[in-house]
């Protein structure tokens, strides 16, 4: 086992995406009190959970994942809800992961696949094939190999986490994880949920990095390159993947952060205070909450300001005076 090395190349474009994500992980831990944050964390988890289901094709909205999170009634299959509730409660003990255990692995699975599945937190028995949609990517290894695979993986992962930079580690785990596609269901959401844990002992600022929304983002391309890995039999394509959308969506961090910088105009940092995350508001909305009467005053001084920094975005950018126009905040 101490010589299992999944194959995979240290790239140019590698090396450059570690040392862009660094350097931009760097400029926001140092202006950004993440202890004061609270709300960043639990907007993006539900972002996280809402986009890892939605790549296995669960229909519920954001707004019906922030309600089943908030305990309220929601009209939807049974199962999807507790995917909801179940994905929850296991990136709610994200920081109790220890990534490099494989207990951990199986015990964060019963977690994740509870009243879902009848093995849950065990290895699958049978055959699996991974799919999108209806199209076989490609069949997993038979049943018998999964707990040696899995030792070796997390044999390797133990033996080199002080040598692999964990961004490269953690896209290394994902790739062969949905290679070796150990349970016999919720690999996609275990795969992401582990490549968040180990960014997450590596920097705590990912736990309010939704990474598995950029990745829905880019759906099938992730799946193109999986698959691409799969023929070449090494996962250097999966690894520039991810770290390319890991450097991407720390830049929508960033705004994040941005819009709670008690620097900004004072119009704009109120206007900021009564919006919530994700929730669509009409002018007239955020007009009456902020007590105002001239809509041209609102637009001038607190909602084109807002909208030019990317601190909120209209819901219908192409039409910016349309009566069904909303504004919703980053």
């Amino acid at each position: 086992m101490g010589e299992y090395k999944p194959p995979f190349t240290i790239t140019n474009d590698i090396l450059a995406y570690v040392s862009s994500v660094s350097e931009k992980i760097g400029r926001i831990a140092a202006v950004s009190n993440l202890e004061t944050k609270p709300h960043l964390r639990k907007v993006n988890r539900m972002k996280s959970i809402h986009s890892s289901l939605k790549i296995e094709a669960n229909s519920l909205t954001l707004g019906q994942v922030r309600d089943v999170i908030n305990g309220k009634t929601v009209l939807g299959e049974k199962k999807e809800i507790q995917e909801v509730k179940n994905a929850y409660a296991a990136y709610e003990r994200l920081s109790e992961i220890d990534p490099y255990s494989l207990q951990h692995l199986k015990r964060f699975h019963g977690i994740m696949t509870k009243y879902l599945v009848e093995d849950s937190g065990k290895f699958r028995s049978g055959e699996e094939g991974v799919f999108d949609g209806g199209r076989c990517i490609f069949m997993a290894p038979p049943a018998r190999f999964v707990p040696q695979l899995m030792e070796e993986l997390f044999g390797w992962m133990k033996m080199v986490q002080k040598e692999v930079h964990p961004l490269i580690l953690s896209s290394v785990f994902h790739y062969e994880f949905v290679f070796i596609h150990p349970f016999s269901d919720g690999n996609g959401r275990m795969a992401r949920l582990w490549h968040t844990a180990i960014l997450s002992q590596w920097k705590p600022i990912f736990e309010y990095v939704p990474i598995e929304s950029q990745i829905e983002k880019f759906q099938e391309e992730y799946y193109a390159d999986i698959a691409r890995c799969h023929a070449a039999g090494e996962s250097t394509i999966f690894i520039e993947f991810m770290l390319s959308q890991i450097d991407k969506i720390l830049d929508e961090i960033s705004v994040q952060f941005r819009g709670e910088n008690k620097y900004l105009p004072e119009a704009v940092q109120r206007l900021l205070n009564v919006m919530e995350y994700d929730v669509p508001y009409t002018s007239r909305d955020l007009m009456d909450q902020l007590a105002l009467t001239s809509r041209e005053g609102f637009r001038r001084n607190y909602l084109h300001p807002a909208v030019e920094l990317n601190l909120i975005r209209m819901t219908i950018p192409d039409k910016p005076n349309s009566k069904n126009q909303r504004y919703v905040k980053n």
